[in-house]
């Protein structure tokens, strides 16, 4: 069975205010203030989604029972999104970042390179010259 699309507008405001717990009146006033902004259709009239809804009960439970002002919950939604944007970047570049499928060394100019475990840089061996000299002290 196909799961639903937790995005797709489908509620009047009237349903979602429901489905809320809530009555339609704070609905229009949190969309005022950003808090939980519906899709509109081409009448101008709000369509919520699933995730409105939940994000509306999470709405009406930080004002009723953590007692968290309607300023204080904008920035927490803000924080929200924020963090859930950062996890998915990270969940991008984690596989640039695996530590266990690369190696760090110096390459042929002296600057740091990475390199494949199990491999070596190729160098250009018949251009480099060293010199060591040991030391009376050695």
């Amino acid at each position: 069975m196909e799961q639903p699309d937790v995005d797709e507008p489908v509620f009047l405001i009237s349903a979602a205010a429901e489905l809320a717990g809530m009555h339609a009146q704070p609905l229009r006033q949190y969309d005022r203030l950003g808090l939980v902004v519906p899709r509109r259709r081409p009448g101008g009239g709000r369509r919520y989604s699933l995730r409105d809804v939940a994000t509306l009960r999470e709405v009406q439970r930080m004002s009723q029972d953590e007692g968290i002002n309607l300023a204080g919950i904008a920035r927490i939604l803000s924080l929200q999104k924020q963090v859930s944007r950062l996890q998915t970047e990270v969940e991008k570049l984690r596989p640039r970042a695996d530590t266990g499928s690369r190696v760090f060394t110096s390459g042929p100019s002296g600057h740091v390179v990475i390199v494949e475990r199990g491999r070596r840089v190729s160098r250009d061996e018949g251009r480099s010259l060293v010199l060591w000299r040991a030391h009376a002290d050695d």
